[in-house]
């Protein structure tokens, strides 16, 4: 969701690469409330850190688990973390879809808000 708000934002500002520390694959949930705000995520992959191959001036880290795991960049490569709650923990205990659904629209906003907001 991050890299969708990013590119759909920022997109003057910086260009935006998604990946983390482990590989999730892309959940539908987050396909479908992105798109419900006109954000298509649907060809994004779901990559590993460490198959980037481009240098990085930029990492944010959005969960806990990727803040104590990132790996140290060589060079100038800022690392900033901004922790965001992880919308399928959140789900897992929704008693329905749309209980579901509001989980992940609500991180979705919360993203839009720091992205809008990033100073680089």
């Amino acid at each position: 969701m991050a890299e969708g708000w990013a590119r759909k934002l920022r997109h003057a500002d910086f260009i935006a690469y998604s990946a983390g520390i482990e590989s999730h694959g892309l959940n539908p949930l987050a396909v479908q409330v992105m798109t419900e705000v006109g954000v298509d995520i649907s060809s994004h992959t779901s990559t590993l850190l460490t198959d980037s191959t481009e240098p990085l001036d930029l990492v944010i880290t959005v969960c806990s688990h990727a803040d104590a795991h990132c790996p140290i960049f060589p060079g100038p490569t800022k690392v900033l973390h901004h922790g965001f709650d992880d919308p399928p923990k959140l789900a897992a205990s929704a008693q329905n879809q749309e209980e579901a659904l509001n989980q992940y629209r609500r991180v979705r906003d919360e993203i839009r808000a720091f992205i809008e907001t990033l100073q680089i």
